[in-house]
């Protein structure tokens, strides 16, 4: 297969390459191949448990054409600490010709279970102690791996296996935990959130990220068509309603302190997004769901007042 130079980068290798085991329209495998073309090959990568880690590495073959190292659901954050501790050792000792600190790029790419929730002690610990990794958590809204299950990332009213809709039940009962937020409360210099439907913006980001010494955090919108109970071939139109309507804006934090929002022409009502996707069925068919379409709908309007997302 012939591969083009990508002038914005400087590489032409094909950095997650073709065979692996992702659902079609996987916006998790795409979010993979744009972090792998931003970050370069003078990459490290750990990765936890989950959808990518499963799908890309199925003993003895891999996808990747970076240093790439699985790690258990917790403590990705850690593993990647201790090598860039490691490579600033060598590095202060004169020991470059075994490895240079400088050139080097250390990322964690984890998804939302492994961030929000089983993973956020060893991701607080990296931040608090300052150590010069790129986090970031591919958020498809659930534990998809393991069949579906309710992540502290899952939205209100969403049907999954351990918050399913039924005769007493709309879904997840609680709203997502802000983790940009949370992120940004540990003094992190960089915050971001982008969206795989915006593929220019998260490499952009990610790219910026990279100038930045110490820890930074982006986190990306990664629809699941199997989880979302979705058409594959609608993850992009997903992925830009998610924006347009207001329910996941992009933005970047430097500092604490938002820097940039991406603006909304005309905000688009949330029902929109909610009817492309099966888990939030229920609300349209159910006595009460639209309760819950109208609270997600408050959420999302309050987002763009906070944000200033309206044009």
């Amino acid at each position: 297969m012939e591969i083009e130079t990508d002038e914005r980068f400087g590489h032409e290798e094909e950095l997650f390459v073709p065979g692996h085991r992702a659902c079609p329209g996987c916006g998790a495998a795409l979010a993979c191949k744009l972090v792998t073309e931003a970050t370069g090959p003078n990459t490290i990568m750990a990765m936890p448990t989950g959808c990518m880690e499963v799908t890309s590495t199925p003993f003895p073959e891999s996808a990747w054409g970076i240093s790439w190292i699985h790690n258990v659901f917790e403590n990705a954050a850690a593993v990647a600490a201790g090598v860039e501790t490691a490579y600033k050792a060598f590095t202060e000792r004169g020991k470059e010709e075994y490895m240079d600190y400088d050139d080097v790029n250390f990322v964690v790419m984890a998804g939302d279970g492994a961030t929000f929730d089983i993973g956020i002690r060893s991701l607080s610990g990296m931040m608090e102690r300052g150590h010069d990794v790129l986090y970031i958590c591919y958020d498809n809204e659930a534990y998809m791996n393991t069949g579906i299950q309710r992540s502290g990332s899952t939205p209100l009213g969403a049907s999954t296996t351990t918050s399913p809709a039924g005769r007493e039940s709309y879904g997840e009962d609680v709203h997502k935990k802000d983790m940009p937020k949370i992120a940004a409360a540990h003094g992190v210099e960089y915050v971001a959130t982008a969206n795989i439907a915006y593929p220019e913006d998260f490499q952009d980001k990610i790219k910026k990220a990279l100038e930045i010494e110490g820890p930074k955090y982006i986190q990306v919108f990664t629809p699941c068509p199997r989880g979302w109970r979705n058409d594959s071939r609608n993850v992009i139109k997903i992925g830009k309603l998610a924006v347009q309507t207001a329910v996941y804006p992009i933005y970047e934090m430097e500092d604490g302190e938002i820097t940039n929002v991406k603006k909304i022409k005309e905000r688009k009502p949330v029902e929109e997004y909610l009817k492309l996707q099966g888990r939030f069925k229920h609300l349209f068919e159910k006595e009460g769901g639209e309760k819950i379409i109208q609270e997600l709908q408050r959420v999302a309007d309050e987002n763009a007042e906070k944000l200033g997302l309206d044009k």
